[in-house]
């Protein structure tokens, strides 16, 4: 028996063992949007630390702006060095009533077709993911008394609040931070028996429009064909933001935006995501984005805009003639690419204002934005790992971007210029941030083998 199936048959003897770990980390209420729960998020990172500790980590729990971060390291002089990342806090449960059991009281169910799943808040997002790290070094110290590279596990306790205060803290401790390659596990797989590298992360700009015309709300009886109406101001603003062939209308939104070449598009069409498979579980046929493009491509590297609110006038229940003071939206783009936040929000802003009447006004509110995030294809490490997730897998790792965004992916380029592998093990179905959050069983059992595999290949390839 080699070194590592011994390392791998000890992650099959305690799987048991992992899940009372890791249900005891569930158990503790760290929801980091809501003030009232500080000590539990607090309660959290001590846990978090005892448990590193005990595996010859050396751990400490510092401070942020918000909550507390972890942070342990266990060195490997002459080995690759690599950055752990992940977060121990978790969305809030609302709606309650909706949950089949107490969110903050894990449960193994069964999914209906002979398999099982754990049931909790934070069970995928992201204290599961975390704990399929953790066990994968546990089993390589019990094993073989090391680990096979280097070690800096960082976990945060407010990546659902935008992860205020960490950036600060990354910059303020890089000399702490020094790795080779940083890991993620905080993403998800192509499918139940596929496992993915994401390879892209489309960045964010988010702003609020406010358009305001009369001094404040109208009788539209006697002012309704006269008076500007902030409502049809902004309707226009919002409609101008694509054309009938769905392209972004901003000026300049399009530059840094590459094509991809035509061997990766072939290798998305054999992935089979079709605008029936990734629009139909949601109740939609047509693909709104821009003509002629594959669906994968829509939500993973074109940029796209969307509006996330819009309100104004009376919204009550009857009627109310009234022509509204002012009209509200909240409007966001995702950035592929080169694309410039910065560049973005002032063309946006200047798209805003040329089309707002002279005698309103406006107010354009732009908050953080973030860079998209792309790997090198020839990074040496991505190879590394995808060998290691085939081999415990069986079938090769789909390398492919993902349409969401992790903004401290790109502080840490950024700030310690070192790229990240994101690899996750959560599943489409997982109910993250929704009622009855859960996370396979085989996600977690077959994770904690992938990362075993990982450390061991990437401590393989030496320095």
């Amino acid at each position: 028996m080699s070194a590592l199936d011994a390392i791998l048959n000890d992650i099959d003897a305690d799987l048991d063992n992992a899940l009372e770990r890791l249900f005891a980390f569930l158990r503790i209420p760290s929801i980091s949007t809501d003030p009232a729960y500080a000590g539990q998020c607090r309660e959290a990172a001590r846990w978090l630390a005892t448990d590193l500790t005990a595996l010859g980590f050396e751990t400490s729990v510092e401070e942020t702006s918000l909550h507390p971060v972890v942070l342990a390291h266990k060195p490997k002089p002459g080995a690759p060095h690599v950055l752990f990342y992940g977060h121990y806090d978790v969305q809030p449960v609302d709606p309650l009533d909706l949950w089949t059991h107490p969110p903050f009281e894990p449960r193994i169910s069964e999914d209906g077709q002979g398999g099982k799943r754990i049931v909790a808040r934070g069970a995928s997002d992201d204290k599961g993911q975390v704990m399929t790290f953790v066990e994968a070094c546990r089993a390589h110290l019990a094993m073989s008394g090391e680990l096979p590279c280097g070690v800096t596990i960082l976990v945060e306790g407010a990546e659902e609040s935008g992860s205020q205060g960490l950036p600060e803290w990354v910059e303020a401790n890089r000399d702490r931070l020094g790795c080779d390659v940083v890991l993620v596990c905080d993403t998800g797989m192509w499918d139940p028996k596929t496992p993915q590298i994401t390879s892209s992360l489309r960045g964010l700009c988010y702003f609020e429009v406010k358009v305001t015309c009369a001094d404040r709300d109208l009788h539209s009886g006697f002012f309704g064909g006269a008076a500007r109406n902030p409502i049809h101001v902004l309707s226009r603003i919002v409609a101008d933001l694509h054309d009938s062939e769905g392209k972004v209308m901003v000026p300049g939104f399009y530059e840094g935006v590459h094509e991809r070449p035509a061997d990766v598009i072939e290798q998305w069409k054999g992935l089979g995501m079709t605008a029936e498979t990734l629009l139909g579980p949601i109740g939609l046929k047509e693909p709104a984005g821009e003509k002629g493009r594959l669906p994968l491509e829509l939500v993973q590297s074109r940029p796209a805009c969307d509006v996330n609110g819009i309100w104004g006038g009376y919204t009550g229940e009857g009627t109310k003639t009234v022509i509204a003071s002012t009209a509200s939206a909240k409007v966001s783009f995702r950035l592929v690419d080169d694309q410039d936040p910065a560049a973005l929000a002032r063309n946006f802003e200047a798209f805003v204002r040329e089309r707002v009447p002279a005698d309103c006004q406006v107010e354009v509110v732009t908050y953080k934005g973030s860079r998209a995030i792309s790997l090198p294809f020839d990074m040496p490490e991505l190879a590394t790992a995808k060998a290691a997730l085939q081999e415990e897998w069986g079938v090769p790792a789909v390398t492919v971007g993902a349409g969401g965004s992790i903004p401290i992916v790109g502080d840490f380029k950024r700030l310690l210029d070192k790229n990240t592998l994101l690899i996750g093990f959560g599943l489409d179905d997982d109910r993250i941030h929704s009622p009855n959050e859960k996370y396979d069983l085989t996600s977690f059992h077959k994770g904690t083998r992938s990362w075993a595999r990982i450390l061991a290949a990437l401590g393989a390839r030496g320095r």
